[in-house]
This record gives structure tokens, sequence and C-alpha cells, in this order.
């Protein structure tokens, strides 16, 4: 992800540069401010800020990540993200799991979008400020066309239907919804007003009393739930948004799942694929993440030719020509050398607020943040691709920290890097066991045959 070189603007707030540094004191990504660390991403940016103004004009796109496990894809959607939100469009962040959100139950998957839904100027869920100013849209599309206080609720059911019209080809319920949600807010009633817009969001279990004073029976099913996808992409743009930027994150997680439920999740993002690409969803920017593995293995995409088909991208060459037009573009990862370029970054980033910024540069130079990076890595086996997330954990929260807070501190005097179990990823932990001598795979296990 990050290779040389820092972009780094040179005025940061100081509520960005908290966002930031309190995330990698936690050991997370950042929610955003990514643009403060994104390194090494301008191979990137020309293809994929194309793309977002091809959609931003009424177009769709599809696009895979792979990267292996620390190689940064978290941080790269949000980064992306960023830039979408810059070009007003709206962002939902979604992670598949099994349990939580089934990748072959798109109900479910639409439901956390509506639920992660933000734009720029609303956090999650920012799915009734959307509706509402849809609403409010109409209304001053038709008082520009002449209508007069009296007309106005009659026009702007005209403006609802016509809007929707394609889309009530696939999802009537979705206009009927709507108008439901306009009727009980006219008539005061806000319970009822909040729970028909949980139905619009695919919520289950709405109070049957609120459905059928709406016009709607039963909840929201896989079928459904495309026709409410190209509904509230209609409802976005109306409202003044330039489309819908989707990341379905970590969908790796499909291989470990029973046969018949990874077939019908494999088949379902296969269909969202035609369904993009088809033009079904203007204004719609998808992106799924996940590893090699799940692109190349018998358990994952491979599993289904078809979608193998549609993914399948050439990645034999040197990775500073691959394509990043492609449906498919892989992260390399971190090397010794742009994970020390990260960590300068950082230094100075956490230096521009601290009291004694010269002395946090001074103490830890340059020569200290790559000793630290070599140390993080060692402990992980020298898997540097997976040391970023600890690496910055350690080095905001065990060593800017206390240089900053302690005159006296010296981190080659005072400081020791210790790993815990308890702070590391399955990965991690995986890693740092073949270190300490645990067993690194299953051919390190003695079996008694």
């Amino acid at each position: 992800m990050s290779t040389t070189g820092s972009r780094r603007p040179a005025q940061v707030s100081a509520a960005r540069r908290r966002t930031v540094i309190d995330a990698l004191r936690r050991g997370a990504v950042p929610e955003s401010g990514l643009d403060l660390l994104a390194t090494g991403l301008d191979r990137f940016e020309t293809a994929l800020d194309g793309e977002l103004d091809a959609v931003a004009s009424g177009g769709s796109v599809f696009k895979a990540v792979r990267g292996e496990y620390g190689s940064g894809k978290t941080f790269f959607t949000r980064w992306l993200g960023e830039r979408a939100k810059r070009r007003n469009f709206a962002v939902a962040e979604i992670q598949i799991s099994e349990n939580e959100t089934p990748l072959h139950k798109l109900e479910t998957v639409y439901r956390r979008l509506t639920e992660r839904l933000t734009t720029p100027s609303f956090p999650p869920s920012a799915l009734r400020p959307v509706v509402d100013a849809w609403f409010y849209a109409l209304e001053e599309d038709a008082l520009a066309a002449g209508a007069n206080e009296q007309e106005l609720p009659e026009e702007v059911e005209k403006l609802l239907v016509a809007r929707l019209a394609e889309v009530s080809r696939h999802a009537p319920s979705f206009a009927t919804a709507l108008r439901g949600y306009r009727t009980a807010l006219a008539a005061g009633d806000e319970a009822t007003a909040v729970a028909v817009l949980a139905w619009l969001g695919g919520q289950p279990h709405v109070a049957a009393a609120a459905r059928r004073s709406a016009g709607v029976r039963g909840d929201l099913d896989h079928f459904g739930a495309l026709g409410f996808l190209q509904g509230l992409l209609t409802v976005l743009r109306d409202s003044g948004h330039t489309g819908l930027f989707v990341v379905l994150d970590e969908v790796e997680t499909l291989q470990r799942v029973r046969s018949d439920a990874r077939d019908k999740a494999l088949n379902a993002l296969r269909q969202l694929i035609d369904e993009v690409h088809s033009g079904r969803f203007p204004g719609l920017y998808l992106v799924i993440t996940g590893t090699p593995a799940f692109y190349d293995g018998q358990q994952g995409v491979q599993r289904l030719a078809p979608l193998a088909q549609r993914l399948a991208t050439d990645f034999t060459t040197d990775p500073r020509f691959d394509n990043p037009r492609a449906v498919q573009i892989r992260l390399p990862g971190f090397s010794q050398e742009s994970l020390v370029c990260l960590g300068i970054t950082i230094r100075d980033l956490y230096a521009d607020a601290a009291e004694a910024p010269e002395r946090v540069k001074t103490v830890v130079d340059d020569a200290y943040v790559a000793d630290l990076a070599r140390a993080v890595g060692g402990a992980l086996g020298g898997k540097v691709g997976v040391a970023p997330r600890l690496f910055l954990k350690k080095l905001v929260g065990d060593v800017l920290d206390r240089v900053d807070q302690f005159d006296d501190f010296d981190p080659r005097q005072h400081y020791r890097l210790t790993v815990a179990s308890s702070e590391l990823t399955d990965v991690e932990r995986n890693l740092a066991a073949s270190v300490s001598g645990g067993p690194a795979s299953a051919d390190d296990f003695d079996l008694e045959l």
C-alpha cells in the first residue's frame, strides 16, 4: 500500500489529526483522514478517479480488490470511499460474515447497506435524511413547475410516480412505502413514519399496523432487495448525490461456510456483477475485497466458472505493470522500506501537534523508526506485509506518546518491544507462534498414529 514519498497536506486540522492518531493507537484503520497516510497510492488515482467520474455521470462500476491479510484492503477501500465522498457520493461499508451478513441473502446485505449508509453531511444511518431531502427536492421541482400550495401534494405524488416508474416495475412496494412514510409524517404520526422507514431500509419484524397503514406486506426478500437498491439509487440521485459507493469487505469468509451456502453466495455475487454491468444500477460503484486464495482457490471464485470468468485478470507480469482499470486489482502489501516510510509519515503527523515537536523528531528519528519496523516484522516471522497495524500501534501508543509526555524517556534505553498474544489478530498470532517455536502449520504437529 505504501511505497515512498508523502503528499500529506501542509495544514492538517487538529480534529483530523486526532481522529487518525487515536485510531492508530487502538490498532484500527481510521474512519477518515486517510489521505494523510496514503503514500504510494498515486498509481491508482487516475484510473479510479476516472471510474468515479463515470459513475457520477450515470454509469456503474464493479471492482474486485485482492490482497493478503495486512496488505491494506480496508485502508484502500476507505481511502477510495473518502475520494467518493468528495464527489458527493453516499458511502456504505459492509462486512460480509456467515452469521451477521451472509452474501447469499441479499435482503440482509441491503439492510446492512442502509444501516451503514453515510453521506458527506450525515453519519450512519443517513437513510432518513436522504429520503427527507428527496421529498424536499420533489416539492421544489413541483413549485418550480408552477404548482401552488393547494396543488403541491398532488404534484409531488405525480413526480414520485414518474421518478420511480422504472423501479416500480421490479419493486412496486418501494414507492408504496415512500408514499406511506410521507402520509404518516403529514398526519403527525412519527411512530408510524419511523416504522415504515425501517421497513423501507429492509428491517424485519416491523409492526403489522405500520405496514398496513403504508399499504405494504411481509418482509423484504432476496429478489426484492435488488429492486430496493435500484430505488435507493434513484432517491440518492434526485436528492443531490452523485452516486453510491458500496464496499463488501472480507468476502473471503465465504470459503468457510457450508458448501450449499457458499454456492448460493457465489451465484449471488455473479448476479450482482451482471446487474451492475447491465446498467440496471446507474450511479453505483460496487467494490469487493478478498484474499488471493479466495480469487484463485477451489473453495472460492473458481468454484463457479461463470464468476471466475468475470473476475479473470492477468497477474503474471511484474506488479509495476498491473492495470488499475482491470476488473480486479491487487495490493502488493508492504515492504520494509514502505513500512519505514509510513512510520516516518505518522511520526511527523504526530509531532505537528506535540508539545515539543523537535524533540519527538530527534528522539524518534528515522533510524529508530526503521529499527522498530524491523523488530515488529521480526516478531511476526519477518512477514512485513502483515506488520503495519501492529507497528503503527506500537509506534504511537508505546513510543510517541511516551516521548511526548516524559522528557527523559528514550525508547532506545527505556523501551523493549513486547508483543502479547491478546493484542494480535489470528493471522498475526500464527506468525508470532512460528517465531516463538510454536507450531506454524499443520505439518508442525506430531501425531501418534
